[in-house]
């Protein structure tokens, strides 16, 4: 199936009341931070000719539901694998085999060929101490790089904040039916689509010809107002280019029964978006198997690699592909041994991938025992998730500075070339 289109006043205080409440009260479907010209896309053309020239973005695939590292990337190579998963454990037979250890599960024949190319590390062992197996908290660790503890914005939204304090209109992008905690910041406000054919501010009827207005506020005394009318207008504005990204937008390339809205991204970067964040994610906790789990599994697997592989080829074509770096996350594993409904329970350590052309392909991290597991027969983390957080904050976006981000200082990886 090709792809088509288818589918400051105190004002740090204030602005985040604003945010949390008043929104919802404007119908505000998805939002930027300041004034952009829709027409022509003359404005981000100009940005995004900056950004090719002075930075790169990163791509960050959330695969919610806590999936099966063990039976995504599978150590066929280590008895102790088949001792836990007498009924699950997958042979070696069905795999797609990357070396003497590992093979991929048996639907994943993008990602064997991204890491046969060079172009995909995997990360083992991620986790942190004291692992949360509750889906809600252990995310929101994941969202806001704040393991056993809170924070008011999330890793990305920080970021943002850190990379770009003045706020340039645009900078984050988040493709989902609501915003994520990880994208939650200070500065700016995300960008937040989910069909950009049909994003806009949400109004009545009634109300419609008047909100399509955009206004020139003018000199406005009341700085609340002021901020109000500029993220009304910004509003209008970033709606206007989505959709005109994405009506313009045509691919050749198939990215399979589930694009995972990664043609979204390409639409915008082939646009001019002057975005150099996106966030994306599986919807409804799509990978929770805890009963009968190998055939589902394998075809969310087959979905992934499917969309990843065509991602990378599309950015090709728009001769994007050396500015693009890849990160998919879930929010934790599976418990090692196979539950009696043939499935798996809430684990711990998991895997994570960096997908790029400038990506050095191979593994990365100690890998954790199959033996030594922890109480609640989990893997032991061996490597703390915020470290490859780091590595591409510093090593691809090239920010330093990240450990006052992070909440303290995680080795990054040599991962790019």
């Amino acid at each position: 199936m090709k792809n088509k289109k288818s589918n400051l006043l105190k004002p740090n205080l204030q602005r985040r009341e604003l945010l949390r409440k008043g929104m919802s009260g404007l119908g505000i479907a998805g939002l930027s931070g300041t004034i952009l010209a829709p027409t022509l896309f003359s404005q981000a053309a100009h940005a995004a000719a900056a950004a090719r020239a002075n930075g790169k973005i990163l791509v960050i695939l959330e695969l919610s539901g806590g999936n099966d590292g063990l039976n995504t990337v599978v150590p066929y190579g280590d008895d102790a694998y088949y001792q836990h998963r007498p009924e699950i454990g997958l042979p070696k037979s069905e795999l797609r085999v990357l070396d003497d250890h590992f093979g991929l599960n048996g639907g994943m024949a993008g990602f064997e060929r991204l890491f046969k190319d060079g172009k995909m590390a995997i990360v083992h062992g991620c986790g942190y101490e004291n692992p949360s197996y509750s889906h809600f908290n252990s995310m929101a660790y994941w969202h806001t790089a704040a393991p056993n503890s809170g924070n008011e914005y999330g890793w990305v939204g920080r970021l943002a904040d850190a990379m770009a304090p003045d706020a340039p209109s645009n900078y984050m992008v988040n493709i989902a039916a609501r915003q994520s905690l990880a994208v939650r910041s200070a500065s700016h406000v995300p960008v937040v689509f989910d069909q950009p054919e049909r994003f806009m501010r949400e109004a009545f009827h009634e109300e419609r010809d008047e909100l399509d207005l955009v206004h020139d506020i003018g000199k406005v005394s009341n700085a609340s107002r002021e901020y109000l009318l500029n993220i009304a207008r910004s509003a209008s504005e970033a709606s206007s280019q989505v959709r005109q990204a994405w009506e313009n937008y045509s691919s050749p390339i198939d990215y399979g029964v589930n694009s995972l809205d990664l043609p979204k991204i390409v639409s915008l970067i082939d646009a001019g978006m002057p975005t150099k964040l996106y966030y994306v994610s599986y919807r409804n906790n799509a990978f929770d198997t805890h009963v009968f789990q190998n055939n589902v599994h394998r075809r969310l697997l087959t979905y992934t690699s499917d969309a990843v592989f065509a991602f990378l080829q599309d950015l090709e074509r728009i001769g994007r592909a050396d500015d693009v770096a890849l990160m998919i996350f879930s929010e934790f594993g599976r418990r090692v041994p196979e539950n009696d409904n043939l499935g798996t329970d809430h684990g711990a350590a998991n895997n994570m991938f960096v997908v790029g052309n400038q990506v050095k392909g191979g593994h990365y991290g100690k890998l954790p025992s199959l033996t030594k597991l922890n109480p609640e027969d989990n893997l032991a983390y061996t490597t703390d998730f915020r470290r490859v957080y780091q590595t591409v904050i510093e090593g691809w976006l090239g920010h330093r500075g990240s450990g006052e981000l992070l909440g303290g200082n995680y080795q990054p990886f040599d991962m790019f070339a």
